[in-house]
Parts: structure tokens; sequence; C-alpha cells
């Protein structure tokens, strides 16, 4: 009775109180059956209040979540204060899950639950309720929204979301060390009851580590935990609710903990002393043992570094580091003789590389071992005396002197003989030999050190025991300088001298060239020729640094009467023996201003006008071209009118005449000329008419078809192909023969006034009136030499 009261109570605050509103104005419920008056602002007034009567009443709002009853489960009763208990009243209900979840009896207003609910999948339901009368279908009071809420009960257990869990924490770390915070998540009601509220508690991995059991933090629970004793532990973690209590739901969860490694381990060798055979014959710089430290620890924590202390035979070897397997790798760093000593002792420290302060007081972080060398007797090569060999020879020096010798010897116990012979690799070894016996070494061709200044080639020597064990040396030759050249100046020179020239002034500095190499350096010393000395133009004067200036010893040079002037300059070396050489300097006079600025050097300007400049002789220059191309153009125009005036007169047709040498075929040779070479093609073009007759109509040229077979022809020039075939003195090749052919059946007969059976005086010449006006007069003269003739005189 006590727990309805409070939750009758409850409900009145939240409707009452206004923490639920109904979706539409409406008198407010109350839970009690007689009526309850509100007071409500009056309608228009801001501050005066009316009473409502309320009509509503029910006496549930919770259901149990997974109720598992036979029966629909009981959640409450509407009932309204207009119900007389006559059957009047019909009570409806709407919302979430009405018809479906939750049903009302129309009569009683009793609801009930059908079906089992989760809180977990919805918390509440919203519904509204009406009261109908039965008989009029109107409702009775205005609708009334109303929230039914699932209670919780237990029913989900903690789950670990983020499981398993994966950790590390350093070993030797203290008690109570932060390794993992791991966090449960429980689906039911955290503010009813205990279901939600979760426990902590670990189930295995006990006493390693501990767990806050409201905050889930896992801590280590012993101290100087080792990984070189154990790495990996497994921790299973169990989360409980209803507060840890009998009864409560429980979830687990693995948590796999790793101690990472720290330096607390320092390195040790698995023995004190170490013993090494190295051949006496093993190369310097290669690798001739190897020792190992164990270290316990992991990754860079177990990295080692090898030293050799000082002492005995440890000048002779090295030690480095194998990142790869952390052994310390001996080398050889000096060759290895057994005849001299036999066998070494040294000691070699291994230390971490990377150290850890909070372990410094556990002991030293290194170790030592001894490592004992002993040689092996081998059998060796020869030994030269020297690693090289350097001699000197001078060039041109006579084929077969001996310039030096090399010495090999064999160093073991049964000292055998040596043989040299050189190592022939390029055609320069045959410039030298050598004695295989004794090792020295003569030219074989004379030497040039113009041509090649040094050889460098190899010698072998070889046990005549083992001819398989051999030794090479290198030896270098330089070819010394014979002094054969003269010196030169170095580059060719263009010197210049100014017209306003002083006494004394340097007007070229030059230097000197030899193509000998002098031991000693190059020294060249310069002065004039002997011709040129007594001459008061020009001087030398040596500067003793291999250089000399070239001096003027007058006042002023005149380009007028002398433009060059050839100096003759004799070049001294100073080897042995002295070479000299005379170089001629060309010295060219020019033209300067004031200050000794070269203005001109030109051959051209000496017959130039004093006065005139450059820029007015230039446009002097200019005119005259200017006006020899105005005479040119106009020359050239008068003999292109004269030549037009010509042709203009050349072409007209009535007093053209044409003179051709081809005599042709005669008449029925249509092929052998075209007759319209000789017509002027300007006044066939033109189509000119005579202007002094009357034109007839014109008439076009018939073209006469060319004669299909020319039989006369061919058979002419078969018979000339068939003599030049069988005439020996042709020439073998082919060649182009021409002969001249009139053809015959000529119509008109031959041309020519030989066997003709006239004379002139049986010609008639009237009928040349009938030709036009110019031939009337030609007729008249041939007329009258016919008259005169006294020939005809009786």
């Amino acid at each position: 009775m006590l727990t309805r009261n409070c939750l009758s109570l409850l409900l009145w605050v939240l409707f009452d109180g206004g923490l639920l509103t109904p979706l539409h104005p409406q008198p407010q419920e109350i839970l009690e059956a007689q009526p309850r008056e509100d007071v409500v602002p009056a309608p228009g007034r801001r501050s005066s209040a009316q009473r409502v009567k309320r009509g509503w009443v029910w006496n549930q709002f919770f259901v149990l979540e997974e109720y598992m009853g036979s029966e629909p489960q009981y959640v409450g009763k509407l009932h309204s204060d207009l119900d007389k208990g006559v059957g009047t009243v019909k009570y409806t209900l709407s919302g979430d899950g009405a018809g479906t979840v939750f049903t009302i009896d129309e009569t009683t207003g009793d609801i009930h639950a059908i079906r089992s609910l989760d809180r977990e999948e919805k918390p509440f339901y919203t519904l509204r309720a009406q009261a109908v009368d039965v008989d009029t279908k109107k409702p009775l009071e205005p609708e009334s929204e109303f929230i039914i809420k699932v209670q919780d009960i237990n029913d989900n257990e903690p789950r670990f979301l983020d499981g398993p869990y994966v950790a590390s924490v350093p070993e030797m770390s203290p008690v109570g060390a932060y390794v993992l915070q791991v966090k449960a998540t429980d689906a039911d009601d955290p503010t009813y009851g205990n279901s939600a509220r979760v426990v902590y508690s670990i189930l295995q991995g006990q006493p390693y580590f501990s767990i806050d059991p409201k905050t889930g933090v896992i801590r280590t629970a012993l101290p100087n935990m080792d990984r070189e004793v154990k790495e990996q532990y497994q921790v299973l973690i169990q989360a409980k609710d209803m507060g840890g209590q009998l009864g409560g739901l429980a979830g687990t969860t693995t948590v796999n903990i790793t101690l990472t490694d720290v330096n607390d381990n320092p390195p040790r060798f698995p023995k004190s002393i170490f013993h090494l055979k190295v051949p006496e014959t093993s190369h310097v710089g290669s690798a001739i043992g190897r020792i190992r430290a164990v270290d316990p620890d992991f990754g860079k924590n177990a990295e080692i570094e090898y030293n050799i202390v000082p002492g005995d035979g440890g000048n002779l070897f090295d030690i480095t580091t194998d990142e790869y397997t952390q052994e310390g790798v001996i080398k050889l760093k000096k060759p290895l003789d057994f005849e001299t000593k036999k066998a070494y002792t040294f000691k070699v420290e291994a230390s971490n590389l990377h150290l850890d302060h909070r372990f410094h007081s556990v002991g030293p972080f290194k170790d030592t071992a001894t490592v004992k060398i002993n040689v092996l007797d081998m059998d060796e090569p020869p030994v030269f005396s020297k690693p090289t060999y350097t001699m000197e020879v001078y060039e041109d020096t006579p084929v077969g002197t001996i310039i030096g010798a090399v010495t090999a010897q064999d160093l073991d116990a049964g000292s055998s003989s040596v043989r040299y012979f050189i190592d022939w690799k390029n055609d320069v070894d045959s410039y030298f030999t050598i004695d295989a016996t004794e090792g020295t070494i003569a030219t074989n061709e004379l030497l040039d050190r113009e041509s090649t200044a040094q050889y460098n080639f190899s010698i072998i020597a070889s046990k005549v025991s083992n001819p398989l064990l051999t030794s090479k040396v290198n030896v270098i030759i330089n070819v010394l300088d014979v002094n054969e050249f003269p010196p030169e100046i170095s580059v060719p020179y263009e010197t210049s001298v100014c017209e306003n020239a002083k006494p004394g002034q340097v007007i070229q500095t030059i230097t000197a060239a030899d193509k000998d190499l002098s031991p000693a350096g190059q020294k060249f010393s310069f002065k004039l020729s002997s011709e040129a000395s007594n001459k008061p133009n020009f001087t030398v004067h040596d500067y003793r640094n291999n250089t000399a200036g070239i001096e003027t010893r007058r006042n002023g040079y005149s380009r007028r009467q002398q433009e060059l002037y050839f100096l003759p300059v004799v070049i001294e070396d100073s080897s042995y023996p002295v070479q000299s050489s005379t170089n001629t300097l060309t010295i060219r006079v020019c033209r300067c201003d004031s200050d000794g600025t070269i203005q001109s050097c030109n051959v051209e300007a000496i017959f130039l006008p004093v006065g005139l400049s450059t820029g007015a002789l230039i446009a002097i220059l200019l005119c005259i071209v200017i006006l020899l191309v105005i005479v040119v153009l106009y020359v050239a125009l008068r003999r292109q009118k004269k030549k037009d005036t010509l042709m203009t007169s050349k072409e007209d047709i009535r007093d053209n005449v044409i003179h051709y040498d081809d005599e042709g075929g005669g008449e029925e040779d249509t092929q052998a000329f075209d007759i319209g070479a000789l017509r002027n093609p300007k006044v066939i073009e033109d189509n000119k008419i005579r202007r002094d007759i009357k034109p007839d109509t014109l008439r076009f040229p018939r073209h006469r078809a060319p004669a299909e077979d020319n039989t006369d022809i061919r058979d002419f020039i078969n018979q000339r192909l068939k003599e030049n075939d069988v005439d020996p003195s042709a020439p073998p090749y082919d060649s182009l023969a021409t002969y001249a052919y009139e053809g015959n059946g000529s119509v008109a007969e031959s041309l020519s006034s030989i066997d003709s059976l006239t004379t002139e005086a049986d010609q008639d010449y009237d009928y040349l009136s009938d030709w036009g006006p110019r031939f009337k007069i030609l007729a008249d003269m041939f007329g009258e030499e016919e008259s005169y003739n006294p020939d005809k005189v009786t």
C-alpha cells in the first residue's frame, strides 16, 4: 500500500507539476476517484484564475520487463467521474503499442500488457486515453496523454567491448606500475537498483597483477619481474554487476601482458680463453676468427661493442661487431710472418652500447676474455725489398743501358731461387728488358721525353721451386730531359707603338716557352740580336723572371715614314747545352690620342688628310657611290630603249628577211624542216594584217600529214648503220653519227644552176608584176636588161 501511494504521488508531481505536458489543452488527470479542482487562468485575464474540475482516474503507470506469466500483465485502470457504472461510458486507447502491446477494457478502463517487454529495446510508451458516450459517440472528456514506463530487471551481463586486450610493461618495474585500464558496459538501467553497477576482479594472473574493482586499472603486484625468466602473462578479468553481490551477472575478458626488455644484464663470455689458428699468408683486412659474448637482453639492449685491450700483439689485429649476430670479428691489420713470430696473445673486452643508469649498481656491464693466435707456416711467394721502385734515365740513352735493378727473396726456411719477368700488358713494356736471374732493368729502345715522360709497369718474381707462387711490384721510370729544344715566344704578339711615344716607354711584355723540362725549372734570358742592337728604335729589357719588356728608344714615330718595324729578339735557356732562338716581333705604328689610346692602325689612314674625320670620309665615299649608280642606270636605260626600237622595226613582216642554212630533203621531205620556224612568232601571235594592200579572206594553213613511208631515207640510214658497225675505226661505245641527205624526186628539180639548159635570157619576169608593187620594180629592172641585150640586136 505504501509503494502504491508513493507511485501515485510521483505521477501527480509529474503531471500536475508540468513535467509531462499533454499534446492538447485538457484537464489534468488525478489518481483519486473523487473530483479535484485546479486553478487555471481565466481567458482574457492574466492575474485572475478559475477552477476546473478534472474527471480522469487511473492507478498504475509501470510495467515490468521480461514478464513471463501466462495471463496479460495488469498495468492500471482508467476511470471518469462521469462514469456512473451503468455502461454509458466507453474507454478508448491510442498511441505507442495501443492494440499490439497494450489493451484496454472499454467498459471498466483496465489496461493490460499482452506481450513481454524489453526495457533495453524501448524504455517507455506514450499513449492517449479518452472517455466516449456510448450512445452519442461523443467524447465526454478531452483526450488525455500518459506514459507507461518499463521497469528494469537485471537481465544483461557486463560486456568488454574492446577485449581481448594487449598490454606491455617494462621488466623490473616497481609494485603498482600502471599496465592498462579495462572497461565493461552493462545495458541495464543505471538509475534503478544495482543492475548496472559493475565491479572488476582478477580470476587468473595473481599474484603478478592487481586490478582496481571500481576503475578497472591493472597494475603490477610483484616487484622485479624479469623478462629473461618469464616474458608473457595472460590475465583473466571478470566484471560483475549488482555491485558484485551474489546473483549478479558477470562477463570476462583476457589481457595479454608482455614484459618489455631493459638493459639489466651485462654481456658475458662463455669461456675465458679463445684459441685461433691463422695462416701466415692471410691477407691484410681479412677475417681470421670470431668470438662471442652472450647477453640475455633483447634488441638494442643486447648490442655489444668489442675492443682489443692494448698489449702484446694487439697492434696487428682489429675487431669489429657483426650487427646481425653480435659476434666479434677479428681482422688482420698487418701481415703475419711465421719466421718472425709464431704466436700472439691479447685480450678482448665486450661491453653494452646502451646502458641503463637504474642498474649501474648491479655491476660493470662488460666482460673480458683472452685470445691466443697461432701463426701457421705456409709456402709463401718471394718478397721484394721495396713496395715500389722508382728509376731515372736520360732520353736518347743507348739501347741496352742498365738503369736499375729489383730484388726479391724467398723468406721460407728452404730458400728457393727467384726468377724475374716483366708483366706484359701493352706495347709500352717493350721499351725495357729485365734479366731473369739478376733482376736488372735495361733499355730496349731509344727513349724520347717529349713523347713519353714516364713509364709505369710491373715486374713479377716467382719461386723456382714453385712457379705458381708469385709476387708483383710496380716500377716507375722517369725519362730525364736533355736540352735539345730552344726556347720560343710563348704566343704570337700583336705589338703596336704610338706615333707620340716617349723614350723608355714599355709597349709589350713577352714570355717564352720551352719544350724541354729542366729539373731546376726554366730560366730564360732575353736580348736584341746583334744587328738590331745598333738601331735607335727599340730595345729589350730583361726582367730576370722569364719575362721581358719591349721599350721605345726615341721620341715619336711616323707612319708616313715607316708603318712596320721588325724587332729580332734572342731568347736563351739556362740548361746544358745552352739553346737559343731568334724571334721576330712585328711592331705597328698607330695613331693615338694624348692619353696613349690607339685610334687607328689601318694602312689607308696614313694617306688621308689630317683635317678630315672618319665620318666625313664615309659621307664622301657614299656620295661617290650614289653618283656611279645613277650613271650606270642612265646608260642601261639608253641601251634598253635603243634595243626596243631596233626590235620593233625588225618585227615588221614586210621588211623581215630570215636567213637559214638548211637545204632539206626536197619538196617531198615534209618532215626534214618545220616551215613554221620561218614565220615571225610575234607576227603570228599578233596576227597583224598588211596595211598597203587590201586583205584577202584569211586562209588557215593546211597541214600536210607526214609521209607514212620514206623508204629512200630509211634505206640510206640502214646502209650507213651497217657501214658503221663493220668499221674497225669506229669507237667501241655508242656514238652519234650525222649524215647530210637531200633526198630525190623533187618536183621543182634542183635549185643549182649547173646543168641548166636555159639561160637568164629565156626567163620571163612579167609574173613578178603580179606579186605586188614592190616586185613590179624588180620586173621592170630585169625587163630593161633584156631589152638592152646586145646579143639580140640584129
